[in-house]
Formats: structure tokens, C-alpha cells, sequence
């Protein structure tokens, strides 16, 4: 069976550093920070007390007072980010399109957290009676957004949600990849969304030692390969970008942005929440990916690292492509976009494959911001596109996400001629 080619023809994203995806694609290119101190609840007593919020986010521009309460916050940045990728596209303004052959596949690592504390904090609070908000359950469900999604613009195609912690939009990603591929839809709306910026989620970081405490300097936090670096940043946001069959594209003439070449996966099977330490995962999901596009490791120009500013997690995966690549992996333009909208835990996928699509179109490479001090562990000859954009002919560009539990995803996106 030939497979179907995949391309890319809408684009959306709500993130800590722009509420549209040309938005947050020229903070890419500029080096932006996102960081800065919570406002979303008063974090005052925890040790970290700063994040990558979303801002100037106003509901009443997106969602009448009815709609907003029937979603946590979550599922209200996922339905903005898919809004936008879906007129981006253009896909459902001709009236032919058969939307019983386009589908929503989504990625979220928590879902509706927030509502989850409101109602369950409000019972231990209150006489003992169980009053539940009606929407509570509905609002808490990872599964949710895309069901939203479905409904607003009547896609009866795929639709459920995927759940890898960390790398769950890239898996969503892939999905999508594949079912298209195999002709079992026509167009599939993926991305991811997050909103993790909570007591409890901010709270239970902290208890893993996970997060950045660098509370004097938020700004400069983040940061991916630095020698000082002391954690991830958590950040929250939406990403979303049409995935479509590639006749099903020419035939409605639409825009295409990069073509999907090819998905990789793997588990560490070493640790819950540590990468092996040799990078074996992330070797080998690499190595997966660049086998399924079915091309030669001196193809690739660009890898968005995971890179989430963490001391044992940026030295394993540069382990793992200094001995995949190795000497060829000084040609290869490498950066993390964390360095600017921290980590959006489920969302991080999406939002920076978003990156990587641009990075492909537009033959630049976002900076790695907020380096000051070299790593002595990291291997010097590798180019991390250290606090300014590069510009580099992008051909292949990998993307690689990584979640908590050893689950490991990459997709690799490839000009478009």
C-alpha cells in the first residue's frame, strides 16, 4: 500500500509570548522572554513564584459568558489556537469539503486542572454536602478540547485525545500523520493546549525539584544548556495546525507551509520522571523518525531540542545526537525554543513544531536565548543558536518532545517546493 503524503496548511497559536501564531513568530525570531511573575493566583508562598502565563487574554473577545464557563481554561486556549489554524487554512470554506473526513486529534498532559482544585477545594471547604458544578466533569477531562473543537465546526472525523505527559501533542501529531497516511481521513486539526499555571501544579513541580527558582530574575531563567540553569519554567498555551492529505490540498488550492515527512517514537523504560542519562531514548526516536521519512542523517538542517533548561535533561539529549549524528551534527542549526515560552508540558509539542514549520518556510532559525556561561559537559562544537537568530537554508527541520514516564516523539517537517 503506497502511503499518502502529509502537509501542513493552517497554522494557530496562543502562547506566553503571542496570541497568534505571526505573532509568536516574530517573538521567536526577536528572542522574547515570556517569563515574569505569576498573576493568575497568589504565589507568594511558593518557591517558585514566576511563570509563562498567557497575556492579555481577555474572554469576552473569544467566548460569550455562557460558553466560557463550560470550559476550563484549558480547553478555552486549545478552541482559540484551532479557530485560528482553521480559517488560516481555509479548509472549511469550500462548501464541497466532506467534514465526515476530517477529524480533531488532540494532546493535553493535565487538562482541566484548574477546575479540578476549584471543585474539589470547595467541597473540603464547605458543610460536607456534595454540590458539584454540573461542568465540572466535562471541563476536567483531558479528552475534551477536541470534542469542543468537533462540535464548533461540525468534524465528524477521528476524534479523541492523546495523553504521554510531555510529548502528548506530538503524539497527537502523529496520529493524525498516520491516519492520513493510511487514507483513513482527509484533513485531521491537531495541536495541543495547556494551562498548568496552578497551585497544585506549580506546588507539585516544586516537590520534584523540577522547576526554576530563580524568582530574583525571572526573565533569564530559562535556560537550555546554560551551566547555571536550575529547572524548567512552567508555561501554558495553545498550538494548532492542519494536517492535510496532499492531492486534497492541491485539489482545493490551498497554501502548504511544509510537508509532514516523517514520526518517530520510544520510551526510555529507565526512570518516571529522569532521562537515561546516555540519551537512549532520545537516540533512538530520532533515529526512528529519520528512518520513517525515509531520508539520510546529513538531511537534516534544523532540531528543536527538547531543551527544557534542566541540569540532567539537556546533557542526555545532546548525548543522544552527538552519537546519532555524530560529526554531522556540527552542520546542523540547533536551538530551544523553551529558552522563551518555557515549558508547556502537553502544549510543548505543538508549539514547537509551529517553530519548526516557520523555521522550514522562512530559512531562520529562532535563537536559544539566555546563555551566559558555557557547560563544560556539553559537547562546544555543537551550534545551539546561542541568543540570536540565524538564518540557514532549512530543508529538514526534527522536532523532539519528551514526557515525564520515558515517552518519546519527534516529527521531522520538510520544505515544501
Amino acid at each position: 500500500m503506497e502511503l499518502k503524503r502529509v502537509v501542513v496548511t493552517g497554522l494557530g497559536a496562543l502562547t506566553p509570548i503571542g496570541n497568534t501564531f505571526p505573532e509568536y513568530w516574530e517573538a521567536l525570531k526577536n528572542g522574547v522572554s515570556g517569563a515574569a511573575p505569576i498573576t493568575l493566583f497568589d504565589a507568594s508562598q511558593f518557591k517558585t513564584q514566576f511563570a509563562c502565563e498567557v497575556k492579555n487574554f481577555n474572554l469576552e473577545d473569544h467566548f460569550d459568558r455562557k460558553e466560557a464557563r463550560k470550559l476550563d481554561r484549558c480547553g478555552q486556549l486549545g478552541l482559540v489556537a484551532a479557530r485560528e489554524a482553521i480559517k488560516h487554512s481555509g479548509i472549511l470554506e469550500d462548501a464541497n469539503v466532506n467534514k465526515e473526513r476530517i477529524g480533531v486529534i488532540w494532546g493535553s498532559g493535565i487538562g482541566g486542572i484548574k477546575t479540578f482544585e476549584e471543585e474539589v477545594t470547595n467541597y473540603a471547604t464547605g458543610n460536607g454536602t456534595p454540590r458539584f458544578n454540573p461542568f465540572f466533569i466535562p471541563k476536567m477531562i483531558a479528552d475534551i478540547t477536541p470534542g469542543h473543537i468537533s462540535m464548533e465546526f461540525g468534524l465528524m472525523g477521528p476524534n479523541y485525545t492523546t495523553v504521554s505527559a510531555c510529548a502528548s501533542s506530538t503524539n497527537a501529531i502523529i496520529d493524525a500523520f498516520m491516519l492520513i497516511q493510511l487514507g483513513k481521513a482527509n484533513a485531521i486539526v491537531t495541536g495541543g493546549s495547556e494551562a498548568a499555571v496552578t497551585e497544585s501544579s506549580i506546588g507539585g513541580f516544586n516537590a520534584l525539584h523540577a522547576l526554576s527558582t530563580r524568582n530574583d530574575d525571572p526573565k533569564t531563567a530559562s535556560r537550555p544548556f546554560d551551566k547555571d540553569r536550575d529547572g524548567f519554567i512552567m508555561g501554558e498555551g495553545g498550538g494548532c495546525i492542519i494536517l492535510e492529505e496532499y492531492e486534497h490540498a492541491i485539489a482545493r488550492g490551498a497554501t502548504i507551509y511544509a510537508e509532514l515527512a516523517g514520526g518517530g517514537l520510544s520510551a526510555d523504560a529507565h526512570h518516571l520522571t529522569a532521562p537515561h542519562p546516555e540519551g537512549l531514548g532520545a537516540y533512538n526516536v530520532m533515529k526512528n523518525a529519520i528512518e520513517d521519512a525515509g531520508i539520510a542523517l546529513e538531511d537534516i538542517d534544523h532540531i528543536n531540542m527538547h531543551g527544557t533548561s534542566t541540569p540532567l535533561g539537556d546533557i542526555a539529549e545532546s548525548k543522544a545526537i552527538t552519537k546519532l549524528f555524530g560529526e554531522k551534527a556540527y552542520n546542523i542549526q540547533i536551538n530551544s525554543t523553551k529558552s522563551m515560552t518555557g515549558h508547556l508540558l502537553g502544549a510543548a509539542g505543538i508549539v514547537e513544531a509551529i517553530a519548526a514549520i516557520c523555521a522550514v518556510k522562512n530559512d531562520i532559525v529562532p535563537p536559544t536565548i539566555n546563555h551566559f556561561t558555557d557547560d563544560e559537559n556539553l559537547d562546544p562544537k555543537i551550534d545551539y543558536t546561542f541568543n540570536v537568530a540565524k538564518e540557514k537554508v532549512i530543508n529538514y527541520a526534527l522536532s523532539n518532545t519528551f514526557g515525564f514516564g520515558g515517552h518519546n516523539a519527534c516529527v521531522i517537517f520538510k520544505k515544501y517546493k
